[in-house]
C-alpha cells in the first residue's frame, strides 16, 4: 500500500468555487462564504481524480513529523501571518482590485515574528532566498514541539521523547473496519503529515476524553480510506454526505497518482458540520499501547492510561473510559 500524500499547503477544493456574500458556515464572523460550482476543477481532472484514492478529511490541526537537533520530532502547524497593518492594506487592495494578484509584500516589514525554530512547509515559493506569502497572505510552516511549551501541550501529550514514540489512530492492518490505537516509533512517522484530533481541538467533534481527563491521538493523513466514495459529482456527493452513514465526514480528500491533492468540506455543499454522530464514531477501536509508563507520570498522562487498557475492545473512540 503506498503512503498517500503529505499536507504541506491548503488542499484546493475538487470543484471550481465562487464567494457569496453571506455569512459562512464554517468561521464566525466571515461576513461570506465559499462554496462549490457544479464544474470539477480543471486541475483536478488533468490529475485523473476519477481514478483518485478517496480518504476522510479529519477535523483537527494539521502536524508534522521531522528531524529537529538531529532526533524525529513531532511540528505543529504555524503560518507566518502578516501584522495588523500589512493584513489591512492586503484587504484594502483585494477590495479595489477583485484579486490579490499583483499585492507586493515586504517579508521583512511586513509578516510577525516566528521562533528561530521556524521552518517554512514543502513547496513555499522563495525569492532572494526569503519565503513567499500565498494568495491568502499566509506563510505556512511549522515549528518543533516543545514538551515544556505551554501553547503546544496538547501536541506534546501524544509523543513520548524519550521512548521515542507516539500515538497513533489508524485503521487496523488485517481489519478495514477496525481502528486501532497503537504507540508507533516517532522514526516510522518521518516525513508525514498527520491531524491531531481530541477533548481540546476545534470543539472535540468526534467527543473523546472529558475536560477530566483530556484525550488527544495522531491520525496520519490518508490512512482512513473511504470503502464506497461517490463519483466526483456535484449532486451525487450532495446526495452521499446527506444520506450515507460513511458520508457523516467533515469531507473527502482524495490523493492523485500524480500527487495533487483536493478536497470537498461539507460547507463546499452548504451542509453542517459538525453532525451529531460522525463516522469515525460508529467504528470499534482496539487498543495497542504497552509502553512500560514512567513510575513518576500523572495519573492524566496518556500513555499510562492508554496501557492500562492495553489488548481491551470499545465500540468507538467515544466510549474509551479514562475516569478513575
Amino acid at each position: 500500500m503506498r503512503r498517500l500524500g503529505s499536507v504541506q499547503q491548503k488542499i484546493p477544493c475538487v470543484f471550481l468555487t465562487e464567494v457569496r456574500n453571506e455569512p459562512s458556515r464554517k468561521r464566525d464572523c466571515q461576513q461570506f462564504q465559499v462554496v462549490a460550482t457544479e464544474n470539477v476543477h480543471p486541475a483536478a481532472l488533468q490529475s485523473d481524480v476519477h481514478c483518485a484514492v478517496a480518504t476522510e478529511k479529519i477535523d483537527g490541526t494539521c502536524c508534522y513529523v521531522t528531524t529537529y537537533r538531529g532526533e524525529p520530532c513531532l511540528w505543529a502547524r504555524l503560518d507566518r501571518k502578516p501584522t495588523k497593518q500589512a493584513d489591512k492594506r492586503f484587504k484594502k487592495y483585494q477590495y479595489s482590485q477583485k484579486t490579490c494578484k499583483g499585492f507586493v509584500w515586504d517579508v521583512d516589514k511586513d509578516f510577525r515574528e516566528v521562533p528561530e525554530s521556524w521552518i517554512a512547509a514543502h513547496r513555499v515559493q522563495h525569492e532572494n532566498g526569503q519565503p513567499v506569502p500565498d494568495e491568502h497572505g499566509h506563510i505556512p510552516g511549522w515549528v518543533p514541539v516543545d514538551q515544556t511549551n505551554k501553547q503546544y501541550c496538547w501536541h506534546a501529550s501524544v509523543v513520548n521523547y524519550d521512548a521515542g514514540v507516539a500515538l497513533v489512530l489508524k485503521t487496523h492492518e488485517e481489519d478495514e473496519g477496525l481502528l486501532e490505537i497503537v504507540s508507533v516509533p516517532l522514526a516510522d512517522l518521518m516525513e508525514q503529515t498527520l491531524e491531531l484530533i481530541g477533548t481540546n481541538i476545534n470543539g472535540n467533534p468526534y467527543g473523546l476524553g472529558s475536560k477530566k481527563h483530556p484525550v488527544h491521538v495522531l491520525v496520519p493523513h490518508g490512512v482512513l480510506r473511504i470503502r464506497n466514495p461517490p463519483p466526483v459529482e456535484f449532486q451525487q456527493l450532495y446526495s452521499w454526505f446527506q444520506e450515507c452513514q460513511e458520508g457523516r465526514v467533515e469531507g473527502i480528500v482524495w490523493h492523485c497518482d500524480d500527487g495533487t491533492l483536493v478536497k470537498i468540506h461539507r460547507h463546499h455543499l452548504g451542509l453542517k458540520w459538525p453532525v451529531g454522530d460522525p463516522f469515525l464514531n460508529t467504528r470499534p477501536v482496539v487498543i495497542h499501547v504497552d509502553e512500560t509508563p514512567d513510575p513518576d507520570a500523572s495519573e492524566k498522562d496518556l500513555f499510562k492510561s492508554f496501557s492500562s487498557i492495553n489488548g481491551k475492545l470499545f465500540s468507538c473512540i467515544r466510549d474509551i473510559p479514562f475516569e478513575p
